[in-house]
Formats: C-alpha cells, sequence, structure tokens
C-alpha cells in the first residue's frame, strides 16, 4: 500500500514542476510582435504609442515585463503569448483570462490605476511568483 503511495505522490510532483517545462504553444506570428515598445506597448510607424496593442509574452515563471501601460479609456488589444511552458494570463479588473487556445482579447479600460496580473494556470513551483502590474494611465 505505502509503493503504491508513494509511486502516485512522485508522479504527482513530477506533473506539477514539469508543468512549465513544456513547448510554448502560443502565437508567434512575428508581425503582432511589430510596433510594440519595451514597455509592452503598440506603437505607429513614426514611434507614437498608439494603444491598440498590448503582447504579454509568458515564459517559465515569468512575463516579459514587470510592467505594462494602456491609456484609460482607449481599447487595447491583449495579446498573450506562451514563448515558453504552459501559462495563461489572467487580469480580473478587466475581466481578462488568456492562454494559448484563447490568446487574443479586445478591452477598454474605464478606471486609471494599477491592476494586478497573474499566470491563470498552474505552472509549477514558480506560479505564486508570475505577476505583473497593467498601469491604465490617464489618456
Amino acid at each position: 500500500m505505502k509503493k503504491y503511495l508513494l509511486i502516485g505522490m512522485t508522479t504527482a510532483m513530477l506533473v506539477l514542476t514539469t508543468a512549465c517545462g513544456g513547448q510554448g504553444g502560443g502565437n508567434t506570428n512575428s508581425s503582432q510582435q511589430s510596433g510594440v515598445t519595451d514597455t509592452g506597448v503598440a506603437t505607429s510607424e513614426n514611434g507614437a504609442a498608439s494603444g491598440e496593442q498590448l503582447v504579454v509574452k509568458a515564459t517559465n515563471y515569468a512575463f516579459d515585463q514587470k510592467e505594462y501601460h494602456v491609456k484609460k479609456g482607449q481599447p487595447v488589444t491583449i495579446v498573450f503569448q506562451n514563448e515558453e511552458g504552459n501559462h495563461g494570463l489572467a487580469i480580473p479588473a478587466l475581466n481578462v483570462k488568456l492562454d494559448s487556445s484563447n490568446s487574443t482579447m479586445t478591452v477598454t479600460p474605464e478606471q486609471a490605476g494599477q491592476f494586478d496580473m497573474a499566470c491563470s494556470i498552474m505552472c509549477g513551483s514558480g506560479h505564486s511568483t508570475m505577476v505583473a502590474k497593467l498601469i491604465v494611465d490617464e489618456a
């Protein structure tokens, strides 16, 4: 009996610790990556922020930015790209929940402030540290 319990616990631990180690299944279309500044805000051809697209990339236990900026009252398409592992993106204040099968959503933030972003798929031992901030600036 103890042998089966030990095998079951070992299997469960392997699943939990390797969940983030798989190949990313997110959309890696390079046309969606163009025009995004280091802050994750989309820009127009002349380099001015357009606020039209926000790309969030996920790797094992981290998003590519600690903060992302968008403008209040302006529609923004959030594009989630799973670069490494198996992750999701949740922004509860905007009712956003994205993953590799549902990787884009357009929202219009109506309130300025800082909002929590987190991984929405249990991805292993670093899951709880996989957080960032969405900062909605006054337009």
